[in-house]
């Protein structure tokens, strides 16, 4: 793991945000920063995109990816990211997130672009679609499926389960096996069913449990609300500069700040590394820029809202040198304002995030195993069934390993899914802003925009 550990340092030093970030501004100045001055079209998009008409939804599909990202990197990786950056994380994951809105929205809309419909009725896409029918490179396509297998489908799977026996495991001291088995068999239930089955389990949990998360931090944030503007001036300070914290026992570089601000804020919304858009291509919509601001919609939500709360909740409380870490530091902030029901509260939403999140990305693992086998179309299901039960069984050993070993694993696979998926982003540009002025134009002539309509196909 040593290698893996000083790779992971070097690409997600600086590497990676300069390329990430980059990227996003980049898009921002060619799409005329749609996150900003388009966000009002997002309420607009869902509402028109509530029912799939046979097919799965627009909303649907966006439950099913929020749920995807509102997981461990709401949780765990926000701890991580400010144990090891300090407050100043916080404010290097806001900037990700802003910038990753308009990278969801090119995701998304090439994702829709060039999906392709399943024998099964459902529509499957994603990065190694749109790569090879947009940009006609198969080889790197076949890369990035063959690295979404492994760290959607099964790395970053047994970190989701490893944080839910961890959150348990404070209150009920079970056997961690136990629950691994036990995550293994509902997410079967769930995964065995589908696409189908996956978003509508997505569209049942997810409104339910980012409500339910953002009253626990509302109560939090009210309690403490005289120190809302020293907390926001130790986020800033923190992130430009280098501080001393703990009685000088702990410093933390703008370095540090910004690798753990950056990878942890990619890993909560997943903008960059192209998995989401495997989930958006299966949304029957009316125009793909639909997908795109549903997207752009859930980034916000999952790092500017969702990995605030636990953020500020970890702050606030002021246990962040407490000596607990992953989702038990979490737990350790809650508890210090809801007494021993904190610990019981951020269990079930450790459950819920992270569950939501293993389905989503088996689902990713699933469409990128279609893709490597698609040409044999008799086999597909095969594979796709052998998939699903490597991944239970692993679900049961990642609730084993060692946190750090995980993470190590996730970051190590999530570097070069961002640098295959932001090369394609990056050639492929003008077919994303010409679909959001496809989108534009229709509106300014009072048309209700249609992907259908003569003059709307891709560049």
């Amino acid at each position: 793991m040593a290698f893996i550990s000083e790779f992971n340092s070097l690409m997600w030093g600086y590497v990676l945000s300069i390329i990430l970030l980059g990227t996003g501004l980049v898009y921002s100045i060619a799409t005329g920063f749609p996150q900003l001055t388009q966000f009002g079209k997002i309420w607009d998009s869902l509402k028109a995109n509530m029912n799939g008409e046979g097919g799965i939804s627009g909303f649907s599909a966006l439950c099913a990816t929020v749920g995807g990202q509102v997981g461990t990197g709401s949780l765990v990786g926000v701890a991580s990211a400010l144990l090891a950056g300090g407050p100043g994380a916080l404010f290097w994951m806001w900037i990700t997130a802003l910038f990753g809105m308009v990278i969801s929205f090119a995701e998304a809309v090439l994702g829709q672009l060039y999906h392709e419909k399943s024998p099964d009725g459902n529509f499957y896409g994603g990065a190694p679609y749109y790569m090879t029918k947009g940009l006609h490179n198969k080889t790197l396509a076949c890369l990035y499926a063959a690295f979404t297998v492994f760290t959607m489908g099964i790395a970053i799977v047994m970190l989701q389960t490893h944080s839910i026996a961890s959150a348990v495991t404070v209150i009920y001291p079970l056997p961690i096996w136990v629950l691994g088995i036990g995550v293994a068999l509902l997410t079967a239930l769930v995964v065995l069913g589908g696409v189908k089955r996956i978003t509508e389990t997505a569209s049942l949990v997810v409104p339910f449990m980012a409500v339910i998360y953002l009253l626990g931090v509302i109560y939090i944030v009210i309690t403490h609300f005289a120190q809302i503007p020293a907390l926001f001036a130790q986020i800033m300070s923190s992130a430009f500069t280098t501080e001393a914290a703990a009685g000088g026992a702990v410093g933390y570089t703008i370095k540090e700040a910004v690798r753990n601000g950056v990878a942890r804020g990619l890993f909560s919304n997943d903008a960059g590394n192209g998995c989401a858009a495997a989930m958006h291509a299966s949304a029957k919509v009316e125009h793909p820029a639909m997908q795109g601001f549903a997207a752009m919609f859930g980034t916000f939500m999952t790092t500017i809202v969702i990995c605030s709360c636990t953020g500020f909740a970890i702050l606030l409380s002021g246990v962040l040198h407490s000596g607990a870490i992953g989702v038990n530091l979490v737990q350790a902030a809650f508890s210090a304002n809801l007494g021993s029901f904190g610990n019981y509260f951020v269990m079930l939403m450790t459950f819920l995030f992270c569950f939501t999140t293993i389905i989503a990305d088996v689902f990713y693992g699933e469409v990128s195993v279609r893709y490597l086998f698609k040409e044999t179309p008799e086999k597909v299901e095969r594979y796709v069934k052998m998939f699903k039960i490597l991944v239970l069984l692993l679900i049961i050993v990642g609730s084993m390993m060692q946190l750090d070993d995980l993470w190590d694993l996730v970051d190590f696979g999530v570097a070069f899914l961002v640098l295959f998926n932001v090369y394609a982003l990056l050639k492929m540009k003008g077919d994303v802003v010409h679909v959001l002025k496809d989108y534009l134009e229709k509106l300014k002539e009072g048309k209700i925009p249609s992907w259908e309509a003569e003059g709307s196909q891709p560049r």
